[in-house]
C-alpha cells in the first residue's frame, strides 16, 4: 500500500463507510496514537484504530452502532498472513508462494477450457467487496474467460428486490432515500427487523416517533410474525403467518380500490396494467386475507386507511420479503400500493429496499449477478454486451447468464464445476441445505477460497485459501441503500502477504494473456473504467472519482459528468418518467403461493431465522470481539409457550430442532412475542464459534422462480428436548 498514514503522524481522524450493513454509516478512523487516545492492542500486538460515527456523513449524520464503533479492534485478529494450499482435503493446508497459487490456478483454468470449456468455472463473490473488487472480477471472468458463472451472496439477500425493481420500474435502483424517513407519516415496515439488522435507520425513525406532536404525523405499521424491538415502537404490529405478505398487500389494494383512494392522473399518465391489478384485487376480500394471514379483518382496514390518508407513504423492507419463493412477486406487490396511489418519486414516499451488506448496491451497479453487466445491463441484451465488449477490449460475453449461486451448487455437485472459486463471504454457514454443499465442494477439483480470517468452515474445505485484503487496508468504493457513494481509503498495511482482491484478479487476467486489459496502476483507475461505463444509465456515476469523494465527500447518484457535488438528496422517477419502453411504470399481477414447505403433521412448526444486532452475518469479525460475544453469548431459539407446551420444553431447555435435511439443538427462550406455529432462531452460528448452531442446515434451497433466491426464511420443523428421539 503507498503513502498509509503512519502511527502517530496524523492527528485528524479519516473517513470512511461502515463495512457491515447497508445503511453504509459514515465513520470518522481514529489513528491509534491520536491525542487522547490511550493505545489499544490488537492480539498481534497491532495497534488498534478506533472508530466513531462521521458527523459530517449525510447518510448517518454522526450516528452509529455498537458494531460500527467497535470494528476497528476486528481488524487484526485471525488474519490470514501467506497462501496456503492441499490437493486434497484429507490433507493439511501448506504455506506457498503466491507465485506458485498463480500457477496451480493458471493450470487448472487451462486444463478446464481445454476439456470442458468456460462453464466448468464459477465464482462467488459478496456484497463485501469494493466496486473495484468488483468490477475487475467481472472482467475477469465474463470479458476474458467467457463465462458469466460469477454471482455473489447479494443473491442470497438483495436479489428478489434486483428483480422486483426491475420488473416494475424498468430498473433496479431504491428510488428513495433516507430523508424521507424524516417526511413520511407513513412508515409501512414489512420484513425488515430494523433495530436489529439497520440499527441506525431504525433510531432515526424511531427518534422522530417519539417526538411526534400528533399521532398522525407519523404512523408506523411494522408487519413481522414475531415481537421486536422494531414493533416496539410500532402503533399497529401484524403478526401475519409466515408466507403471506403477498396475501396481505392485495389485501391493502382490494381495500384501497374500493374506498377510490387512488391517484388516478398517476395511474393514467404514468402506469400501464391497472385494470388486470384491479381484476385481481377483486378476489382478496378483506374475510380472506384476514383468514389466509391470521389477523384481524379491522386491523387490515386500518392499515389500508391509514394508507389511504397518507401524504407520503414510505414503505421499508429487507430479507423477510426477499428470501421467499415469491419475494420478487410480494416486491411488485409492495411497490403496486405505491402505484396505485402515486406514492414514489416525491419527498416521504416509495418504494425502499433496505440493502443487506454494506456494498451490494455498488455490486448490482457493476454488474455483480450471473445475469447482470455493469451499469445495470443484462447479458442477454446483445446492445448491452457489444457496449462492455467494446469498453473492455474483450470478448465475445455470453449471451445467456450464468449459474446464480444455488445452481454453481448444483453444478459442483454434478461434477460440472472443475474449479469454485469463493471470495470475501461465507457460505458453509450462509447457503441452504449445508450438507449438499460440502458434499459439493468435496467433489471439486480445485475449491478456492479467498478470505482475510483463519479457520472460516468454507475455507476448511478449500484446497486454495489466498490471504485477502479487508476494508481499511486497500482504497476502495462502497455504495449504501440510500446510492450514496462513499470512498473508503486504506488506511493501515495489510497483513503479511494478503492482496486486495482486484490485485489478484488483475494479476492472474494478465498472466492468462490479457496484460493491456488488466494493467492497472491504481483503485482509482478501476474506477475510473468502470463510471466510464455507466453513462447514460439509470445509476450514472459518471462525474464521480476517487479524487473527487476524497476531495467532496460521499454522494448521492445518479452522478453524471458534470454534476456539482453536494449533500443534497436525489430521488428517482420524481418526473414520473419510468425506464422501460414505454416509460410508464407496470402494475404486476401475482397470485399468492404462500411457503414453498408448509408445515404438516410431522413438521408443524414453521422456522424462521435472522439476525442480532451485535453480530454481522458469519461472525468472522463480530466474533473477534468478546464484548460482541458477552451481548449474544449463544444462539436461543424463541418458543411460543403453546408451541413449548407441545414439545415438552420449559424456557432454558435445551431442544432438538430437525427438519427435512437435519437437526440442530439450541438452547429454548419461551416467549409469547412470537406468534403460535413460528419458531426464531438467528442465522449467525456457524461451526467455528462456541454454541456450533447451523441453522441454514435446515433450510430447503427452493427460491423464487423469477430471481433465484432463496427462501432462507421459512422451513418446516419439528421439536423435540434433547435426550428424546
Amino acid at each position: 500500500m503507498k503513502n498509509l498514514p503512519r502511527a502517530g503522524v496524523m492527528e485528524s481522524p479519516l473517513r470512511s463507510q461502515c463495512p457491515y450493513c447497508g445503511v453504509g454509516c459514515g465513520l470518522e478512523l481514529l489513528p491509534p496514537a491520536a491525542k487522547g487516545r490511550a493505545t489499544m492492542r490488537g492480539q498481534d500486538g497491532t495497534p488498534v484504530w478506533g472508530a466513531r460515527g462521521d458527523r459530517h456523513h449525510p447518510s448517518s449524520l454522526g450516528q452509529v452502532c455498537i458494531k460500527g464503533a467497535t470494528v476497528g479492534q476486528t481488524l487484526s485478529n485471525g488474519r490470514l498472513t501467506r497462501p496456503l494450499y492441499r490437493p486434497r482435503l484429507d490433507q493439511p493446508l501448506q504455506p506457498i508462494s503466491w507465485d506458485t497459487a498463480f500457477t496451480i490456478l493458471l493450470e487448472r483454468i487451462h486444463s478446464t477450457m481445454a476439456e470442458k470449456g468456460p462453464q466448468a468455472l464459477a465464482m462467488y463473490g459478496s456484497g463485501q467487496f469494493h466496486c473495484e473488487d468488483y468490477y475487475v472480477a467481472q472482467k475477469l471472468l465474463k470479458g476474458a474467460l467467457g463465462t458469466n458463472n460469477f454471482d455473489a451472496n447479494s443473491r442470497l439477500c438483495m436479489s428478489s428486490a434486483v428483480a422486483g425493481y426491475t420488473r416494475s420500474l424498468g430498473s433496479d435502483g431504491p428510488p428513495c432515500c433516507y430523508e424521507d424517513l424524516d417526511q413520511c407519516d407513513l412508515a409501512l415496515l414489512i420484513g425488515a427487523n430494523m433495530a436489529d439488522c439497520h440499527p441506525v435507520l431504525f433510531q432515526r425513525l424511531a427518534k422522530r416517533h417519539r417526538k411526534r406532536r400528533r399521532k398522525r404525523d407519523l404512523q408506523i405499521v411494522v408487519v413481522d410474525p414475531r415481537q421486536t424491538a422494531t414493533s416496539s415502537v410500532a402503533d399497529l404490529h401484524l403478526a401475519i403467518r409466515p408466507g403471506t405478505d403477498l396475501v396481505l398487500l392485495h389485501g391493502i389494494g382490494h381495500l384501497l380500490l374500493r374506498q377510490t383512494a387512488l391517484d388516478f392522473d398517476f395511474i393514467e399518465g404514468c402506469t400501464d396494467g391497472f385494470f388486470a391489478y384491479a381484476k385481481l384485487l377483486q378476489d382478496w376480500t378483506p374475510t380472506r386475507v384476514a383468514s389466509v394471514c391470521g389477523i384481524s379483518s379491522s386491523d387490515l382496514r386500518l392499515v389500508a386507511r391509514l394508507w389511504a390518508r397518507s401524504r407520503a407513504a414510505l414503505s421499508l423492507w429487507s430479507m423477510g420479503v426477499n428470501q421467499s419463493v415469491e419475494g420478487t412477486a410480494t416486491v411488485s406487490g409492495i411497490v403496486n400500493l405505491h402505484l396505485l396511489t402515486g406514492q414514489i418519486g416525491r419527498p416521504g414516499a416509495g418504494p425502499f429496499s433496505l440493502t443487506g451488506q454494506p456494498n451490494a448496491m455498488g455490486g448490482r451497479e457493476v454488474g455483480g449477478l450471473a445475469h447482470l453487466l455493469p451499469g445495470y445491463r443484462h447479458v442477454r441484451n446483445p446492445k448491452h454486451r457489444a457496449e462492455v465488449e467494446a469498453q473492455w477490449k474483450l470478448g465475445p460475453i455470453a449471451a445467456e447468464p450464468g449459474l446464480s449461486a444455488w445452481e454453481q451448487i448444483e453444478a459442483m455437485d454434478a461434477g460440472a464445476l472443475d474449479l469454485w472459486w469463493v471470495a470475501a463471504t461465507n457460505p458453509l454457514v450462509s447457503m441452504p441445505k449445508l450438507e449438499k454443499v460440502k458434499a459439493a465442494m468435496a467433489r471439486c477439483p480445485l475449491v478456492v477460497v479467498s478470505e482475510a480470517y483463519v479457520n472460516t468452515e468454507t475455507s476448511r474445505w478449500a484446497h486454495l485459501v489466498l490471504p485477502a485484503a479487508q476494508w481499511s487496508e486497500k482504497d476502495g468504493v462502497m455504495v449504501n441503500s440510500e446510492r450514496r457513494v462513499t470512498l473508503c481509503p486504506a488506511f493501515r498495511g495489510a497483513p503479511g502477504e494478503a492482496r486486495a482482491d482486484w490485485q489478484v484478479f488483475a494479476e492472474l487476467g494478465r498472466r492468462l494473456g490479457f496484460v493491456e486489459q488488466f494493467s492497472y496502476g491504481s483503485a482509482a483507475e478501476v474506477y475510473g473504467e468502470f463510471v466510464a461505463l455507466s453513462v447514460g444509465r439509470v445509476c450514472d456515476t459518471s462525474g464521480l472519482s476517487h479524487e473527487l469523494l476524497r476531495r467532496e465527500g460521499p454522494q448521492q447518484w445518479p452522478f453524471p459528468a458534470g454534476a456539482t457535488p453536494g449533500r443534497g438528496s436525489r430521488r428517482l422517477y420524481e418526473n414520473g418518467n419510468f425506464p422501460t419502453p414505454t416509460g410508464r411504470a407496470h402494475f404486476m399481477v401475482d397470485q399468492p403461493r404462500g411457503l414453498a414447505e408448509p408445515p404438516d403433521g410431522t413438521f408443524p412448526l414453521v422456522l424462521t431465522s435472522g439476525r442480532y444486532l451485535g453480530h454481522w452475518h458469519t461472525m468472522t469479525r463480530t466474533g473477534q470481539l468478546e464484548r460482541l460475544r458477552r451481548m449474544h453469548p449463544e444462539p436461543l431459539l424463541e418458543v411460543n409457550p403453546v408451541d413449548a407446551a407441545a414439545a415438552g420444553l420449559a424456557d432454558g431447555a435445551v431442544a432438538r430442532i430437525r427438519s427435512r435435511r437435519g437437526q440442530v439443538t439450541a438452547r429454548v427462550s419461551v416467549r409469547d412475542q412470537i406468534r403460535p406455529g413460528t419458531v426464531f432462531l438467528p442465522m449467525h452460528w456457524g461451526t467455528s464459534q462456541e454454541g456450533a448452531c447451523e441453522v441454514n442446515g435446515l433450510m430447503h434451497a427452493l427460491g423464487c422462480p423469477i430471481s433465484q433466491q432463496p427462501e432462507l426464511k421459512a422451513a418446516a420443523v419439528q421439536l423435540a428436548p434433547v435426550g428424546r428421539v
